[in-house]
């Protein structure tokens, strides 16, 4: 078999026939896979917090949820990334996350955990089922990038709005990147990190006085199973992490031109899911935002090494899982404006690849910038997020200004 033939395999590992992770990486795969992690757990952490709270849960519970989903995050990105040589992140469901704020202090814990794993059990299927991959091959190619445009558009504007409150910081963070963007762009944002971090502690923005070091400790729940928990709790966390994740988390992939086949990335992550479920994991799916850290050019110069980039995020969400609160800790000991201008920073490179490859395809330009604006929009229908919508009003604008005519 033709390496080109094979399913199975990446361009990358079809090109070389060669895996050295020590080799390949490089201080911005690092630092890349850092920034990844660190994006996530900043952007999101609190909403987990803030529903185990609502539903009463204990300290050693909530530990337990973000060990369970640090852990299969981990195991999940590393381990995929290394079989296909390609940057696969895999990220907890943020608005699931945030779905549970509402919902899971009205059913027992129990319950809810019995939800999650008809959650899992709803991912495997589609995923084993190879349906997944059949619908992502119809997207055109110019949507597929408009939407990786339109979901980072949100986050890449953060640095802009960060500095009407902390404009001294932000402003020599900005000035930090372009400098080094021009006399060192491959260490342009771990400089940049470097020099935020320690004008930061110049500015008097990094508080310490709540960090502690601590281990997470998994705790098993025994789950309950009930038919209103599954309706109104594990279908709506499947379907938000289909349209919220899987969906956008394999654009991202497919617009900086990795071809790794979506089937088994589904199905494993919900396999994994499914196991980690009775230990408070809500779901572990394919990431979108932090995927596009680790698959641009500022990763690493070269696509076919920057998988090392989500090798080392799974490192690091591995150090995050075990010392579960220490983690949080230490993210709310640094100023917001300096964590969402490093994660905006990062994806300017994969914004500018995004729309410069919307916009190649005249038949596809319109139903393209369709797609950025309603994704961009942050428009929330029926508690499923703009990337869902935004893809669905691209296909319409496609099939009707290109549908064949009589």
């Amino acid at each position: 078999m033709s390496p080109s033939s094979s399913p199975d395999l990446s361009p990358a590992v079809a090109r070389t026939g060669r895996l050295n992770p020590f080799s390949d990486t490089s201080l911005s795969a690092i630092v890349a896979g850092f920034v990844a992690m660190m994006t996530g757990y900043t952007s999101s952490l609190v909403l987990m917090f803030q529903a185990g709270q609502a539903a009463h849960l204990t300290d050693a519970q909530i530990s337990s949820w973000i060990w369970a989903l640090s852990i299969g995050m981990a195991v999940c990105t590393i381990g995929l990334s290394l079989r296909y040589r390609a940057p696969i992140v895999i990220a907890w469901s943020t608005p699931g996350a945030a779905l549970l704020v509402a919902s899971l202090p009205h059913v027992p814990y129990a319950v809810a955990i019995g939800a999650f794993i008809v959650c899992a059990l709803l991912l495997t299927l589609v995923g084993l089922t190879g349906w997944f991959d059949t619908l992502m091959r119809k997207i055109p190619a110019g949507i597929a990038s408009a939407l990786l445009a339109g979901i980072l558009f949100e986050i890449g504007i953060e640095i802009f709005r960060a500095a009407q409150f902390q404009t001294a910081l932000v402003l020599t963070m900005f000035l930090t990147y372009l400098v080094s963007k021009r006399l060192a762009p491959r260490y342009a944002i771990v400089t940049t990190l470097i020099v935020g971090t320690i004008a930061a502690g110049a500015l008097g923005l990094l508080d310490f006085t709540h960090f502690h070091v601590a281990l997470a400790h998994p705790v098993f729940t025994m789950p309950a199973f009930s038919v209103a928990a599954s309706v109104s709790i594990g279908i709506p966390l499947f379907v938000v992490a289909m349209a919220s994740q899987n969906v956008p988390g394999i654009a991202v992939l497919r617009a900086d031109g990795y071809a790794t086949p979506s089937a088994p990335l589904i199905s494993t992550t919900g396999i994994a899911s499914l196991l980690l479920a009775p230990f408070g994991s809500h779901g572990i799916n394919l990431a979108a935002i932090t995927a596009a850290i680790c698959t641009g050019p500022e990763a690493h110069e070269n696509r076919d090494k920057r998988y090392t980039a989500a090798l080392w995020c799974g490192i690091f969400y591995l150090v995050a899982g075990i010392f579960g609160a220490t983690i949080a800790a230490l993210f709310a000991a640094l100023p917001k404006a300096l964590v969402v201008s490093v994660a905006a920073l990062a994806l300017f490179g994969s914004i500018m690849g995004g729309l410069t490859n919307a916009m190649q395809d005249v038949k596809q330009r319109e139903a393209a910038l369709v797609t950025f604006m309603v994704t961009a929009s942050g428009l929330t229908l029926l508690s499923i997020g703009s990337a869902f919508w935004g893809l669905v009003a691209g296909v319409v604008t496609q099939v009707v200004l290109n549908a064949r005519r009589a």
